[in-house]
C-alpha cells in the first residue's frame, strides 16, 4: 500500500519539479530579482531570515490561525446543527451566512484594526470571517445527506430525534467535516497573512509587506512559501486523523 501510495504522489512530484525547473530559467531570463526571484534565491533568503521567521513571525501567524480556525469551527458547527434542527433557523441564518460572504475582506480587516487595535483579535476576526462559511454549509449539507429512511426506521424502534442526529446524522456528516477543515485550513492561514499585512507589527504576513517596501522579492516570496508549507503540513495531518476516525468512507 505504501509503495501505491508513493507511485501515486510521483506525477504531481514531477509536476512541481517541472514548475520549480521553468520557473528558474523564467526569473533567471527576467533578471529581476525583485519582481520575480528565482526559487534558490527564494531558499536562500529562507536560511538567511531563518531566526525571525520561524521564532518570531511563523509563531505569531500560526497563534492567529489556530485560534481563528477554532473558533471558526465551534461557530460553524454551531450553526449547522441549529439549522438542522430548525427550519425557522435555517431560513434565518442561511442567507446571513451567504450574505457574510460578499463583505470584501480587504475593505473591512482595517475596521477591524480600528476597533481592536494591533491586537490579535483584529486579525482573528479577518480568520474567521474568513473560514467559518465553508464549516457550516459543508456540515449542513452533510446533515442533509442522510438518509431519511435511516432516520424513520430507528423512529419505529422508538428513537429520539437525539438518538437519530447522534447514530445517522453525525457518522454521515463527519466526512463533510473533514472536507471542510481541509478547505479551512489553507483559508484560515491566508486570513491571518491578510490581517497582518493591513494591520500587525508581527506576523508572516507583516513580513512580507516590510519586504515589499525595501523591494526585496526574495524576501516578500520566502514568507508566502512557509505559509504553504504549514498549510501542507497542517492539511496532512487533518487527513491522517481523518483516515483513523472516518473508517467507513465509501461503504454503503
Amino acid at each position: 500500500m505504501r509503495k501505491q501510495a508513493n507511485r501515486g504522489n510521483l506525477p504531481a512530484l514531477l509536476f512541481l519539479f517541472l514548475l520549480l525547473i521553468l520557473w528558474q530559467l523564467g526569473a533567471m531570463k527576467i533578471n529581476a530579482a525583485y519582481i520575480l526571484p528565482t526559487p534558490t534565491q527564494i531558499l536562500q533568503k529562507l536560511w538567511e531570515l531563518r531566526e525571525p521567521l520561524f521564532t518570531v513571525h511563523l509563531p505569531a501567524t500560526m497563534t492567529v490561525t489556530g485560534i481563528g480556525l477554532l473558533i471558526s469551527i465551534g461557530l460553524g458547527l454551531f450553526l449547522a446543527t441549529a439549522m438542522d434542527f430548525s427550519p425557522l433557523l435555517q431560513k434565518c441564518l442561511y442567507p446571513v451566512v451567504v450574505a457574510s460572504q460578499t463583505i470584501p475582506t480587504t475593505a473591512i480587516a482595517p475596521l477591524f484594526v480600528l476597533w481592536f487595535g494591533y491586537t490579535i483579535w483584529s486579525k482573528v476576526l479577518v480568520t474567521i470571517l474568513i473560514t467559518f462559511f465553508p464549516i457550516t454549509i459543508t456540515v449542513y449539507d452533510g446533515f442533509r445527506a442522510a438518509k431519511v429512511e435511516m432516520g424513520e426506521l430507528l423512529q419505529t424502534y422508538g428513537a429520539t430525534r437525539w438518538d437519530i442526529f447522534v447514530k445517522i446524522k453525525i457518522p454521515c456528516a463527519l466526512p463533510y467535516f473533514f472536507s471542510a477543515v481541509k478547505m479551512a485550513i489553507p483559508m484560515s492561514i491566508i486570513g491571518a497573512a491578510i490581517g497582518e499585512w493591513l494591520g500587525s507589527q508581527s506576523g508572516l504576513g507583516y513580513f512580507s509587506r516590510r519586504m515589499m517596501t525595501q523591494l526585496d522579492g526574495a524576501g516578500v516570496f520566502a514568507p508566502i512559501v512557509l505559509l504553504s508549507a504549514a498549510a501542507m503540513l497542517i492539511v496532512a495531518l487533518v487527513g491522517i486523523v481523518e483516515n483513523k476516525v472516518v473508517k467507513w468512507r465509501g461503504e454503503s
